[in-house]
């Protein structure tokens, strides 16, 4: 089961790509399944490519993006900007926080519990602030 409660399998989860309002395409599906099949995860582009490729689904990493992007404007994952040019997607798109385990390139929820946001910025006038992304960046002791 995702953070919303639903599981993504077989009819299900062509359905719920439906109700998300995209047209589930023999891709999509393939991928949504790749994405959702084994709970909450945080996943690359490149990461997903080649986990399709790998089980026998012929797309190219530009769709491998778009539909990622798609799923996102959805509702179905959240976008995590870690480096400049390296995005991951995450499956669990429920308000929490994430480790970045540097060396390893790799993002770890960080538990629910006392993280505290303070002295936010008044934003523009017409604006309102949707979201706070903590990422805290961690790395092994240096001895």
């Amino acid at each position: 089961m995702t953070a919303l409660g639903f599981q993504f399998n077989g009819p299900a989860l062509e359905r719920r790509v439906r109700e998300a309002g995209l047209r589930p395409t023999r891709q999509r599906v393939a991928l949504a399944e790749l994405l959702f099949a084994n709970g909450d995860r945080h996943i690359s582009a490149e990461e997903l490519h080649e986990q399709a490729l790998d089980a026998g689904v012929r797309v190219s990493l530009a769709t491998v993006y778009n539909t990622l992007h798609q799923f996102t404007e959805a509702g179905m994952l959240r976008i995590l900007p870690v480096e400049g040019s390296k995005t991951y997607f995450d499956t669990n798109t429920s308000d929490h926080h994430h480790f970045f385990l540097e060396g390893e390139n790799r993002l770890v929820d960080i538990p629910e519990g006392p993280v505290r946001v303070e002295n936010l910025p008044v934003p523009p006038e017409g604006m309102e602030i949707a979201h706070v992304d903590i990422l805290v960046r961690l790395r092994p002791r240096q001895q």
